[in-house]
């Protein structure tokens, strides 16, 4: 069936529409640049409520796997790509892309020029967009505004849940988390306790923590103004890590500001820069907003990474306290696994605190 996307500025681009959605569907459509990790992207929560454009011109060749979901289901409001591939080449896909997209109710569109409407995304921005049948009727303006919606509450668990059981615990601050996240440090060792992301103090305090992780999610960390106070208490009890949005969140914890991008940072190829070290790491991404570095208050934190592409904050270390922070993420799921080391470095100090409470 012809079908269309529909940009906020009225920008029109024709397609074939794969699955048999024929509703209307509103989200802000953002791009991907990652060849690969496609089903990563699709469920990675942090793209809840997006419409997605895969850069490269042909998704999905080695097909859905049962090892790369990073949640329960899919999370994008819609997909666009240029080609899908109709076979699936790997010797654990259970479906092809379209019957997954089919499959979790989410609209596919192919045939259509992902170049020129990329290149009208890096021009104008995210912005919102319409996936449609008739686009005469079709008015992306009529939606509520991007940046408006609460997302959290739609991808955060319901209730505790434990993974692993390691010598570290690890209370895990859900926002929209990726679940390789959570594995990846199960793999390492560690118990991992995902919670809400509004459990109260005394809660986390029960389950003895070694150590928080604030995670990622979808949205703008702003509209957790009313938790702030909490997060920056709780990073005061517990050595804690954040991850992208969990990043952004203990920034204004402590008194900094975020802004949005432009079109944001989408892909398994971003370079990143330990101003410590000098060194350079690939890194995967997926964020709309960034931490404001002239908005940073003195005396707290210092800047620890750094985007080499446009200077932007990728990383922060506490000046006092136990408190590091990553735009990026270390579990590499897509991506290269370069700075995974993030994660290995925060457990190590986990593990001296220990030793230092045991010969206190």
């Amino acid at each position: 069936m012809k079908g269309y996307i529909k940009l906020e500025n009225e920008e029109l681009f024709e397609g074939t529409i794969e699955t048999e959605e024929q509703q209307d569907i509103y989200g802000e459509i953002v791009f991907f640049t990652g060849m690969t990790g496609y089903q990563e992207v699709m469920t990675d929560p942090s793209f809840y409520g997006q419409i997605v454009v895969f850069t490269y011109p042909l998704i999905g060749n080695y097909g859905w796997n049962p090892s790369d979901y990073e949640s329960h289901h899919p999370q994008p409001a819609g997909l666009v790509i240029s080609e899908a591939s109709p076979d699936a080449f790997h010797y654990e896909a259970e479906q092809t892309i379209k019957e997954a997209a089919e499959h979790a109710g989410i609209p596919l569109v192919t045939g259509v020029d992902t170049r020129t409407l990329v290149k009208n995304i890096r021009e104008k921005g995210d912005m919102g967009a319409v996936i449609t049948t008739s686009p005469a009727k079709a008015d992306p303006g009529s939606y509520e505004p991007i940046g408006s919606k609460m997302l959290i509450d739609d991808v955060t668990v319901q209730a505790p849940e434990t993974i692993g059981s390691g010598e570290e615990h690890i209370v895990l601050l859900d926002f929209g988390y990726k679940h390789s996240m959570a594995h990846r440090l199960k793999e390492k060792g560690c118990k991992v306790t995902v919670v809400p992301y509004d459990t109260d103090q005394r809660e986390i305090a029960s389950l003895h923590p070694d150590g928080l992780l604030f995670s990622n999610g979808p949205g703008n960390p702003k509209q957790l103004h009313h938790l702030l106070d909490h997060y920056r208490e709780l990073s005061r009890l517990y050595p804690s890590l954040g991850i992208c949005m969990g990043h952004q969140l203990l920034a204004l914890a402590y008194g900094a500001d975020t802004e949005k991008l432009r079109f944001g940072h989408r892909g398994a190829n971003q370079p990143v820069q330990d101003t410590t070290t000098g060194r350079v790491f690939m890194t995967s991404q997926n964020h709309s907003y960034v931490v404001k570095e002239d908005s940073l208050p003195a005396g707290e934190f210092a800047v620890r990474f750094k985007n080499i592409n446009d200077q932007s904050i990728e990383g922060l270390s506490h000046t006092s306290r136990d408190i590091t922070t990553v735009q990026f993420h270390p579990e590499a799921h897509p991506g290269p696994a370069d700075s995974e080391e993030i994660l290995d470095q925060f457990l190590e100090h986990l593990k001296n605190k220990g030793r230092e409470k045991t010969y206190a």
